[in-house]
């Protein structure tokens, strides 16, 4: 059952070490067995073309933690990721009001290193990388078949990564450039576990009637690890860092419908282009009918992909 609770989110907690990012807010924690952690608190606020809007969609944190939650159970054999627990009851020092306001909508995970890169793996040729080949033929740097249209299916599922902003846009950059930052090795080992992760993934959803288009995925090195090796941080395979489109409605050659922020991405880009926006802060106030839209579209998400109800 997707819980969405939209009672007014209060998450300045007496917490150590609040951080506010576009759409989650972060605090350092000490858990009951001594472990220490990370609370990553999923607010309502939704951002595009890295603004963040001036209101928000009220249920959209505790679908994405749902979701996110979903992936890392179900990766869990497989991929080491950084989460610990869901529960709000696991919090130290926190009130029992808050600990309901936060029911559905928290992970508690292992500290880590964040690596400074977007691990992006694209499937399907559609956003940036399709204006990117109409200039190059290529997909940052990586070519591709000729005459390929919007929305066709890339055979086998390019990595591209980009640099990991702390303000403002990140940038795609080459493989090559993203091995002077992290060094070849571990981008190697970031390449090969985003393919092997969205291939598994991208099989999992066809099977639910989803198209997941593209995504993109953090990692980060624990800072109890002693061997160095990168787990899976952040949200995970969400409707905010992925596409999905309904299998049923796709037609490559056109933009497609889709079950995730591009709604919201085509609502902000008419007023672009009627000159009422210029892609800076502070973003334009949603009107009710694009909240309630994108909502429905985030739910139906994750009602094909958790088989909730």
């Amino acid at each position: 059952m997707i819980e969405t609770n939209q009672a007014v989110m209060n998450t300045d907690l007496a917490l150590a070490n609040k951080r506010q990012g576009k759409v989650r807010d972060i605090y350092d924690l000490t858990l009951a067995d001594g472990t220490d952690a990370l609370l990553i608190i999923a607010s309502d606020r939704i951002s595009a073309f890295d603004v963040v809007m001036s209101n928000g969609v009220p249920g959209k944190g505790a679908v994405l933690t749902q979701i996110s939650k979903f992936w890392f159970d179900h990766f869990a054999d497989t991929v080491n990721h950084h989460l610990i627990s869901t529960d709000p009851a696991d919090i130290p020092g926190i009130t029992d009001d808050q600990c309901a306001q936060l029911e559905g909508r928290i992970m508690i995970g292992r500290k880590a290193k964040v690596v400074p890169i977007e691990c992006i793996v694209r499937g399907y040729l559609t956003g940036s990388g399709f204006k990117d080949y109409k200039r190059t033929g290529a997909v940052c740097g990586i070519k591709l078949p000729e005459g390929m249209v919007n929305s066709d299916k890339i055979e086998n599922p390019i990595f591209t990564p980009s640099t990991k902003a702390e303000t403002g846009h990140d940038e795609n950059i080459s493989f090559e450039q993203a091995c002077e930052v992290v060094g070849e090795p571990m981008m190697n080992r970031l390449r090969d576990l985003s393919i092997s992760i969205y291939s598994q993934a991208r099989d999992y959803a066809a099977e639910r009637g989803i198209i997941i288009a593209d995504t993109k995925f953090e990692f980060g090195i624990p800072l109890d690890a002693t061997d160095g090796e990168p787990i899976l941080i952040d949200e995970v395979l969400t409707p905010d860092s992925s596409r999905f489109w309904p299998a049923d409605e796709y037609e490559s050659g056109r933009e497609q419908n889709s079950l995730d922020k591009q709604y919201v991405r085509n609502y902000l880009q008419e007023l672009v282009d009627s000159g009422q926006w210029d892609k800076t802060p502070p973003g334009p106030t949603l009107p009710d009918d694009v909240i309630q839209n994108t909502l429905a579209k985030y739910k139906d998400a994750c009602r094909r992909l958790t088989d909730g109800d």
